[in-house]
Formats: C-alpha cells, structure tokens, sequence
C-alpha cells in the first residue's frame, strides 16, 4: 500500500479530523459510538474526581491557613496538570480498552463511505488487542526518554516542543492504526506509511492531541479521530 502525494499536505490531513467530527452525527455510526464514548467519560470522571479528592488533601497539608488565599492560585495549576497528565495516560488506557471498538467503528466507517465490496472484517479482539499493546510499548519505549529532557538544564528549554512533536506522531500512529489493521496491514508497514506522509500525519494527530487536552470536547475527539483516519486512508490511498 501506498499514499498520494496528497495525504502529505497539512491541510487535507486537518480537514479529514473534522470530517470525522461532522460524521459523528451518522445515524449508521450510532451504535458503534456509544461503548467507546462511556468509556472515555468513565474514565475521564474516576481521573477528575481521585485528582480533586488528592489535590484537596494536597493543599490543605501543604498550604498553613493563614496562606489560604492561595489555594486559588494552585486549583488553576492543577487543572491544567490534569489534563495535560490525562492525555498521556488516561488516553491511552482508554484507547487500549476501547481498541476493540475502534476496530469495529473503523469497519463500520469504511463500509459506510467505500460501500460494501471496500469494507474488510475488522480483526479478533485478540490480535488487535496484541496490536494495541504494541503501539503503547513502542511509544512508551520512546515518550520516556523524553520526559528525562525535562530535568536536564538547557535541554529542558526543548522538551516541550520535543514532547508535543512526539505526541502529534504517537496520535498519528494510534488512529492511523483501526483502518489500517482492518486492511491487513501490520505496525511494521503502518510506520512506514505514517512517514511517508509525515507533515499529514503530524498535523492530524497534532489536532488530535490539542482535542484530547479540552474537557468534555475530548470524550469525542477519539471516535472522531478513529472516524476521520479511516476516510483519510481510504481516500489517499494509492491504486
């Protein structure tokens, strides 16, 4: 498999995430949303409410009471800090329970848009599950050396840059992945392609990430992205 030189360009590659967006609306897409949106807001709201229960006792061991007016200048800090720490881990376990399901919303997306003599049968919960912690230990493999710039003076000056470009391709990899599985296609082959059109790739999952980061917003971003990479492989792949 191949992409057209197309796939490269950013704003194509922009304009398949929202296409995803609009395509939530898709009656035929209804059941196949529901399972991987509750898991996103059960997980989303068990982070919210431990990081509260935590964050209160936090402060109010750390802060004495006469410097209480304080406090309003860390609850900022620690929404923030929680939705940056949210995308990097609770995205992931969400992406890993809900793979299975992805999988099936990629299938169902392809025979929607390619019609039935395109749609491939999504793969075994085994195997994709197999695919999905494989993914998570080559990102994992590589995100935490990153995190050890954060702690070098000089280097740390980079390393959110560093860390925002590494999460746009991680994204890229992780949604690329549900289509292209469903065609056949393995982790060793999906790099490659996500390369060969690398500023696509990094523009669609740099979009994907930014989405992930907003509340509420993010417990569709998923669905979308899933949704918008499949009609983007679909619609640049090469003949």
């Amino acid at each position: 498999m191949i992409f057209e030189k197309q796939a490269n360009n950013p704003l194509v590659a922009v304009g398949y995430f929202f296409k995803g967006l609009r395509m939530l609306l898709s009656p035929e897409l209804r059941s196949f949303l529901l399972i991987p949106i509750l898991i996103n807001l059960v997980l989303y709201s068990i982070a919210l409410l431990l990081g509260y229960h935590y964050m209160t006792d936090l402060i109010n061991q750390a802060i004495p009471e006469w410097l209480h007016w304080l406090r309003w200048l860390l609850w900022p800090l620690f929404f923030v800090c929680f939705f940056i720490a949210g995308f990097f881990t609770f995205t992931v376990l969400a992406n890993l329970i809900a793979a299975p399901f992805y999988g099936k919303l990629a299938a169902k997306t392809l025979l929607l848009i390619g019609g039935q003599a395109e749609a491939v049968a999504e793969q075994p919960i085994a195997k994709v599950m197999a695919a999905e912690l494989k993914r998570v230990a080559y990102l994992a493999s590589r995100g935490l050396p990153l995190l050890v710039l954060f702690l070098i003076p000089g280097l740390n000056v980079a390393a959110p840059f560093l860390w925002a470009l590494f999460g746009a391709w991680g994204m890229a990899l992780e949604y690329f992945a549900y289509p292209l599985e469903n065609q056949g296609v393995l982790f060793a082959e999906q790099k490659l392609l996500a390369k060969s059109i690398r500023f696509g790739a990094l523009s669609f999952g740099g979009l994907t990430m930014a989405g992930l980061t907003l509340p509420i917003i993010n417990i569709v971003v998923a669905p979308a992205a899933v949704i918008g990479a499949t009609v983007y492989v679909h619609e640049v792949r090469g003949h």
